[in-house]
């Protein structure tokens, strides 16, 4: 009997060894995993000069890529995170009987862009539990590069295109869980306020439309604290 109350002693501790502290202030954080990058755009009407084509839209579609977040705990329960992330590619289309009889495909282009995200999180949990529920807020930086038209657009007569860098607020909620000391899953969701503006050229004319594109992103991963 005592040899199997010691044992069972053990295991418990064995068990609830990995959790007695889940971050303490100085505790740095890299979590990495699959994030998805889903806009939830509106746009403008599209302007060929200073003429706007009533109901002709822009819009992007989604893209996954590798998602990487830097952590540093100032406290116990608040840390100071960076979002990163491979380049994230969205084809650019178009819709609306004038540009698709120019562009039946309704592809215009192609763009990347980088979102780095510097934010606040709060943990509100006490550090003994292994669940850790996540809140954040901060500001993104959203560069936009390799902006390039399709070929359906080249031969409709459209040259050039450009994406405006945009800056804007960020909001998340996560969760972490704490597998050993130092390993966890992590998954999260973040609302990020993105406004760009697209431009191009058809013929002499300068073809232009303002998109927020306010994407919904998703990442889930592991992580390890240092």
């Amino acid at each position: 009997m005592r040899k199997t109350l010691l044992a069972a002693s053990a295991l418990a501790l064995a068990v609830a060894a990995p959790f007695a502290s889940a971050y303490q202030a100085g505790d740095i954080i890299v979590r990495a995993g699959a994030i998805t990058v889903d806009p939830n755009e509106s746009s403008s009407d599209i302007h060929v000069g200073a003429a706007a084509l009533a109901g002709e839209k822009a819009n992007l579609d989604s893209d996954t890529q590798l998602g990487l977040n830097f952590a540093y705990m100032v406290t116990d329960k608040v840390g100071i995170e960076l979002l990163a992330a491979t380049p994230f590619k969205h084809n650019v289309g178009m819709q609306g009987a004038t540009v698709n009889s120019l562009v039946p495909s309704g592809k215009l282009g192609t763009l990347k862009h980088l979102p780095p995200t510097l934010s606040a999180v709060y943990y509100p949990m006490d550090s003994n539990s292994a669940f850790q529920p996540y809140v954040g807020l901060g500001i993104n930086y959203t560069w936009f590069f390799d902006d390039e038209l399709s070929s359906d657009a080249e031969a409709a007569g459209f040259r050039g295109l450009d994406m405006k860098d945009s800056w804007g607020l960020a909001g998340q909620v996560g969760m972490d869980y704490m597998l050993t000391d130092n390993i966890m899953v992590n998954a999260q969701v973040r609302y990020i306020d993105i406004e760009t503006t697209g431009t191009t050229y058809l013929g002499t004319s300068k073809v232009t439309v303002d998109v927020d594109v306010d994407p919904w992103v998703y990442m889930v991963g592991l992580g390890y604290k240092f």
